[in-house]
């Protein structure tokens, strides 16, 4: 009997959203006690962008970014499939915000569903994706990841605000027909650090109130010696152990596109496996940490350097703790799709 091939997923287009609002560590210095040098030389951040429109959420930068996406793909949204998003800042705690997505986009025969995963969210979202595709039962997905933390980001408390910028990006999922796509993966969690970057208030555990008001703890709190050491220590590991059980070296590898927590991070990272900062995906100093959607938009920003086959290592790591990498192979010709 002879097996058939597995199908592998794609990534077939992707696109970024910003809002348009740009914060400056300039104007952080008049909130908070700080300084544009403190800032950069320890984050490497300069700015970050904000969501200040009245009435406006996290599903509404997903949807832009989506529009985008299905603009360049040539795809109508009664095509997709199914809508999985990578957040931790969803419209509401319930309904999800993958289908508010779906009906703002109107993908009519689509549905969906959110995975909280922090800062992993996308890399969450992609695996899962992937099974879909891979499964057979469907063409076309959205991956989908979006944060507005400047909706749980206390502005008081300088250790944080200063990290943390709302945005999306989203990629589609379809399955491969060059050979091309998403060839493994690692993913890891322990939630063993999840006191150390959490929001404290709003679930189960400690239900909204006016105390939980009070003490300001449905904010990010996050504890940054721990955190910082564990973030480098998962996403080394899982790149170098995805690196070994597919026997493919630095040389072979195109790009790494790390989670834009840090600046810091990221180097440590870069030094710890020997990996060239040129062949490093960084946009940290422009958008913050945008939680889930950092990976795509660091795709988005390069997409047309992208070739066909160029070997590309996502990784990232999240509050829980979450944390792993993903192992792909480009499938299109990222500068004829940007510049069409």
């Amino acid at each position: 009997m002879t097996l058939m091939a597995r199908t592998s997923a794609k990534i077939a287009g992707i696109q970024g959203y910003v809002p348009e609002y740009v914060l400056t560590n300039a104007e952080l210095e008049q909130m908070v006690e700080t300084s544009d040098e403190w800032i950069t030389s320890r984050t490497g951040i300069q700015e970050r962008r904000i969501l200040k429109e009245d009435g406006k959420a996290t599903s509404d930068m997903a949807a832009e970014a989506v529009k985008g996406l299905l603009a360049k793909t040539n795809i109508k949204p009664e095509d997709i499939d199914l809508t999985i998003c990578g957040t931790v800042t969803p419209d509401t705690v319930f309904p999800d915000t993958a289908n508010t997505i779906n009906s703002k986009i109107g993908a009519s025969n689509a549905w969906g569903f959110d995975i909280n995963a922090a800062c992993s969210g996308f890399l969450y979202a992609l695996s899962t994706g992937a099974r879909f595709v891979e499964s057979g039962k469907y063409k076309k997905v959205l991956v989908i990841g979006v944060d507005m933390m400047s909706s749980i980001v206390d502005y008081q408390d300088r250790a944080t605000c200063i990290l943390f910028g709302d945005g999306a990006g989203a990629v589609l999922l379809e399955p491969s027909d060059n050979g091309f796509g998403i060839v493994d993966e690692i993913m890891r969690g322990d939630g063993q650090g999840r006191d150390y970057l959490i929001m404290k208030a709003g679930g189960s555990l400690n239900p909204p109130s006016a105390e939980t008001v009070a003490r300001r703890e449905h904010f990010v709190h996050q504890e940054g010696k721990p955190v910082f050491k564990a973030a480098v220590k998962g996403m080394t590991d899982a790149v170098r152990l995805i690196m070994e059980r597919n026997d493919i070296t630095n040389d072979d590898v195109s790009w790494l596109v790390p989670h834009q927590a840090n600046k810091r991070i990221i180097s440590s990272v870069s030094n710890a496996l020997d990996f060239p900062l040129a062949k490093v995906m960084m946009n940290i100093e422009r958008y913050g940490n945008t939680t889930a959607a950092t990976i795509p938009l660091c795709l988005w920003e390069w997409e047309s350097k992208l070739q066909p086959g160029d070997k590309i290592i996502l990784t990232a790591f999240g509050g829980g703790f979450t944390w792993g990498a993903i192992y792909l192979e480009w499938s299109y010709d990222g500068a004829l799709v940007v510049n069409s």
